[in-house]
């Protein structure tokens, strides 16, 4: 709901603070903490997880063996060429063994794959869940304070980023780690000496990997944090690109739009620039690691101490020991992203909820529409009150108008009244129930609402009108449009009521309004809030609109917002708000007989209609 006083909600999304160009970025958390809560967050695939894990690792190991029967094969091979006669059958046999070794390894990586891409990927789906389901149990001053786009940034590519980064680092971890172990335990086996030639050679790179992990990490986080920004800001501009051509802010919209981007083009580069560099860095490990083994396998070989086929072997053992590096540094850089991405995922999803109602128990029905106002103070901080000890006491079946300058905290005394915030102090009853006792669910079904910023999604238009509702028959629906004036319109459509809304289907301002009053009286509920309900319509539509409203408001206590105050006359009783208190009430006649502040106020608009 749109609000009219100083501490409003943002027009555009986009415009909270934390959320801006120039905010400060915070320090990424922990990586070890983030992944932590991934996992725990994950426990019910913990099984198949571990058994995917499990599979990776075996199927690693298997493929450890072909070394030392590649360096059978050699032996057998240099053993034939000295005594002229080579044993074929064992030569025939390695094979055979190893292409069945290879094959399992191949159909049980498979199988690790696999798992990994369901878990990760229902994982992903859990958490874009959980997500949806926060958002409705957040309270509005969190999107009071929140951009649009980096809500939505956290739902896509945030989610996105966890369900895709996650299988391949984890898998390829896995595996990396068993063969970096794997090769190291068949390297002491067969030779020590060599083993360590190969160990000492490759520590360098291990240091260097850990040193540029620790400072790549807090890069992907700035990364996801300007993403956010990105696509708040993108989804701000797209959303209000009528005013930005009409006041010609193209060029300022470009300006922070290249501002960010350019933001985003450098945590983006330190951050796989800096990841970029341990795969290079690990090939020359390794290959430091070919020459090792081959100045000091020949060394050995001319001394006796070791056979031609161990350095074959080694020669595969390096690259087993140093292949798992450059994966590992892969791995990392993907678990580093997931880290991020987890970070800002479960920042939202740990964000303080409204309180819990399950407790609750009273529910009203078959309600009149007494409502009492019991010296209400609210304020949206805690520092500036914006309604001061309001209080009233309303009948029901009367019409209500609430007017007053932009400011007077109209608006924000029905949102008070819906519960969208709770009152600092005071109390609301509902025929004597005071809504503190009863569930906001409860309390949103007593109403129906028409509010000035028109909402209307993509289906079609008899969906947009019986919305949320069922068990309403085609005729119903006709007539609300009908008693709108909307109905000859929807007929002229190629499908009628079956015409799909969409960006692509073009309505007016006033034609948009028209189907949310519709809306509202499909709803039939007991008490009406009308939000400058006509402010999109002309004077004809408007006059059409009023005498619908003035049915729909018959039996109903109905709470009309207006600036146009010639569409109030008929209230049962006016309130007069000025900077948060009421400062007259009383009928239209009665008000105007007064001369104060509210006859000031229509002569000021009458004056500038006979103008017009």
């Amino acid at each position: 709901m749109s609000d009219d006083n100083g501490e409003r909600r943002n027009v555009l999304p986009g415009r909270g603070p934390g959320h801006g160009l120039g905010a400060p970025v915070e320090k990424a958390k922990n990586f070890k903490i983030a992944w932590k809560k991934l996992f725990v967050y994950m426990k019910s695939y913990k099984v198949i997880f571990i058994g995917a894990v499990i599979l990776a690792a075996i199927g690693t190991m298997l493929t450890l063996v072909g070394p030392n029967k590649l360096s059978d094969i050699t032996n057998i091979i240099e053993e034939g060429i000295i005594s002229g006669t080579t044993d074929l059958g064992a030569i025939s046999a390695i094979g055979v063994f190893l292409i069945i070794i290879y094959g399992i390894s191949a159909i049980l990586s498979f199988l690790q794959g696999y798992i990994l891409a369901t878990v990760s990927q229902r994982t992903a789906r859990n958490l874009r869940d959980d997500i949806s389901k926060k958002i409705n149990r957040l309270p509005l001053k969190y999107f009071d304070s929140s951009s649009t786009g980096d809500v939505l940034s956290r739902v896509t590519n945030d989610a996105d980023t966890i369900g895709q980064s996650m299988n391949q680092s984890i898998s390829t971890l896995v595996t990396a780690i068993t063969l970096l172990v794997g090769s190291l335990i068949m390297m002491t086996v067969t030779n020590l000496t060599m083993m360590a030639t190969v160990v000492l050679s490759t520590l360098v790179g291990f240091g260097l990997m850990f040193f540029i992990m620790g400072r790549s990490q807090k890069y992907f986080a700035i990364q996801q944090k300007n993403l956010g920004a990105m696509n708040g800001h993108v989804e701000e501009i797209y959303s209000g690109h009528n005013i930005v051509k009409v006041y010609n802010g193209e060029k300022q919209a470009k300006e922070k739009f290249d501002a960010i981007n350019d933001n985003l083009f450098k945590s983006g580069f330190k951050s796989q620039f800096l990841s970029g560099l341990m795969m290079p860095l690990m090939n020359f490990i390794g290959n430091i690691g070919y020459v090792a083994v081959c100045i000091v396998g020949a060394i050995l070989v001319l001394n006796g101490a070791i056979s031609f086929g161990i350095i074959v072997a080694f020669m595969i053992y390096v690259r087993l020991f140093t292949q798992p590096l450059s994966q590992i540094a892969q791995a990392v850089t993907g678990m580093q992203s997931v880290a991020a991405a987890t970070e800002r995922v479960f920042e939202f999803l740990e964000e303080p909820e409204l309180n819990d109602e399950s407790e609750k128990k009273t529910v009203l029905k078959n309600v009149k529409g007494d409502v009492e106002f019991r010296e209400i103070h609210f304020g949206y901080s805690p520092d500036k009150e914006v309604i001061h000890g309001f209080s009233a006491n309303i009948k029901a079946g009367q019409k209500i108008a609430i007017v007053g300058p932009t400011g007077a905290g109209k608006t924000t005394l029905v949102n008070l009244l819906m519960r969208f915030y709770e009152v600092n102090s005071g109390d609301i009853l509902i025929d004597g129930v005071s809504t503190k006792e009863l569930t906001r669910e409860n309390v949103h079904d007593l109403f129906c609402m028409v509010l000035q910023d028109t909402w209307i999604f993509d289906g079609t238009i008899r969906d947009n009108i019986i919305y949320c509702k069922e068990g309403i028959t085609e005729e119903q629906v006709e007539a609300v449009a009908k008693s709108v004036g909307i109905h000859h319109f929807i007929m002229t459509l190629p499908d009628g009521y079956d015409t799909v809304l969409s960006d692509k289907t073009t309505l007016s301002a006033g034609q948009k309004q028209q189907i949310t009053i519709a809306r509202a009286m499909i709803e039939n509920a007991p008490l009406l809030i009308l939000d400058e309900a006509t402010s999109s319509v002309d004077t004809r539509t408007e006059k059409h609109i009023q005498e619908a409203m003035d049915k729909l408001t018959e039996g109903r206590t109905s709470f009309v917002i207006a600036h146009r105050l010639s569409t109030i006359k008929n209230a049962n009783l006016i309130l007069v708000m000025r900077n948060g208190s009421i400062i007259e009430s009383g009928t239209h006649e009665q008000l105007l007989a007064d001369g104060g502040f509210y006859c000031n106020l229509y002569n000021s608009q009458f004056e500038e209609a006979e103008m017009d």
